[in-house]
């Protein structure tokens, strides 16, 4: 049988593991990528879809996968070599695991960067940069910092020694502090910029377009993007949260815990279209801005509202926040296998993985401005990342824990490790992780590639 405890530690209460694994999920994902994806796709419609996804793909699979996480106490990668052969099963899905590694890290690389964008936001918001701000400013001061090469390396190597300084502290004095601090704070910053919406913002018209489903706005793109959101903002299929269910108690509900995280995550994405939209119609601003949404219109939102240098800063701090707790998982995964596997002290591993993720993140941060030219697959390195770890290591990660959990365990190790009763809950979540979640994960991965 597998260890009862993992050799790195353990959550001190379900509360800490929740608090870990909602960071993980909320990130840039739920505070930059959500509200544009809603603007482009119709608002209301696309969030009843997005739902509906969440419950029925996101957690089931949230659920196997830290199922497999406790079930194993290691790493990613020694977890699936442990519970395959627990299962009498192949070693070949260590390659499960291999790529959750691989994927969190290549995340980590290019995350970081991004990151970066939201540290410089900071100060440029709190010095008054937004102050008087038109269109062509907000789009030049944007351009600026991407075109710089020295600034976008300064963020980015700030915000990886950030990380690296967490992880390094082990998971209780590390991790568990972290997201403690941060993820309470992470929400009061998101509660007040809400609160700031209701005062300043056209708040109803926001409430409207994001609940008030139009479904000739609809596409099928935007379902299968809607698919795609669901799955992706959990942090599944790339190690994170399997690692982090490591270190969950033997005692905790995975269902009620995966519950809880599915419910947080879903409640942030939704109060930051909250806290954005309204303000953007107030200030007569379109909310299908594409990618450009956080950093190019949001600030011209913030030039022409009262106290918006100050909610301007509270905002991009959030963003930091957000990131900051995402990116400590996203290295955890390869940290452990270095700890399990080569013996080194956790200081070192960490200091090895973070080194290797900024000299990676140099080459995505050049591909924006002195290596723009350069192109491998029509795509300039940072984009590469973006897509191959999108579109094709995360849903392929997430349809191979569908199809091990589903598949290839026996039901009485599954429901040995889940402890659901068994009944109407137990056997919807077993149908949804054996047809429904892999189904829907391949129609994704097959249009992301161009397929179908």
């Amino acid at each position: 049988m597998p260890a009862t405890v993992s050799i790195h530690g353990q959550w001190s209460t379900r509360l800490a593991f929740i608090l870990a694994a909602t960071g993980s999920a909320v990130g840039l994902g739920n505070i930059w990528r959500f509200p544009y994806i809603v603007g482009d796709n119709g608002g209301g419609a696309f969030v009843l879809v997005y739902l509906a996804c969440i419950l029925l793909i996101g957690l089931p699979i949230m659920m196997a996968e830290i199922l497999l996480g406790r079930r194993g106490r290691q790493s990613p990668i020694n977890t699936m070599l442990t519970v395959a052969r627990e299962e009498g099963l192949s070693r070949g899905w260590g390659l499960m695991g291999w790529i959750g590694v691989l994927a969190g890290f290549l995340i980590l690389s290019f995350y970081s960067v991004i990151a970066g964008w939201a540290l410089a936001y900071v100060f440029k918001s709190g010095s008054g940069g937004f102050v008087g701000l038109d269109a062509e400013g907000s789009s030049e001061l944007f351009g600026a910092m991407l075109a710089s090469p020295e600034a976008l390396l300064a963020w980015h190597t700030i915000f990886m020694v950030m990380t690296a300084m967490v992880v390094a502290r082990g998971v209780r004095s590390g991790l568990e502090r972290a997201v403690t601090i941060l993820m309470p704070l992470l929400v009061l910053l998101l509660v007040v910029l809400v609160g700031y919406s209701m005062a300043q913002g056209e708040f109803m018209a926001g409430v409207q377009f994001l609940f008030q489903p139009d479904f000739s706005a609809l596409s099928a793109n935007a379902v299968l993007l809607a698919m795609g959101q669901a799955f992706f903002t959990l942090s599944l299929g790339m190690g994170a949260i399997m690692v982090y269910g490591s270190y969950l108690s033997s005692e905790a509900s995975v269902a009620k815990t995966s519950g809880a995280v599915v419910a947080a995550d879903t409640l942030v994405a939704l109060l930051a279209g909250l806290a954005i939209f309204p303000i953007l119609f107030a200030a007569g601003l379109s909310p299908g801005q594409g990618p450009g949404l956080i950093f190019v219109t949001l600030p011209l939102a913030f030039a022409e509202m009262p106290m918006g240098l100050y909610f301007g800063t509270v905002f991009f701090v959030l963003l930091v926040f957000a990131a900051w707790t995402s990116a400590i998982s996203l290295i955890e995964p390869a940290v452990a296998f270095l700890v399990e596997n080569l013996s080194l002290t956790r200081v070192f591993a960490t200091t090895l993985v973070a080194m290797f993720a900024w000299l990676l993140g140099i080459g995505a941060l050049l591909s924006l401005n002195v290596w723009s030219g350069y192109t491998l697959f029509e795509m300039g390195i940072l984009d590469l990342l973006d897509y191959l770890t999108a579109n094709i290591l995360l849903p392929l990660g997430g349809f191979l824990i569908a199809l091990f959990v589903g598949w290839r365990m026996t039901e009485r190790s599954v429901q040995s490790e889940l402890r659901l009763k068994l009944g109407f809950v137990y056997s919807l979540w077993y149908f949804l992780v054996r047809y429904v979640a892999p189904i829907a994960i391949l129609v994704v991965f097959l249009r992301a590639v161009g397929v179908v």
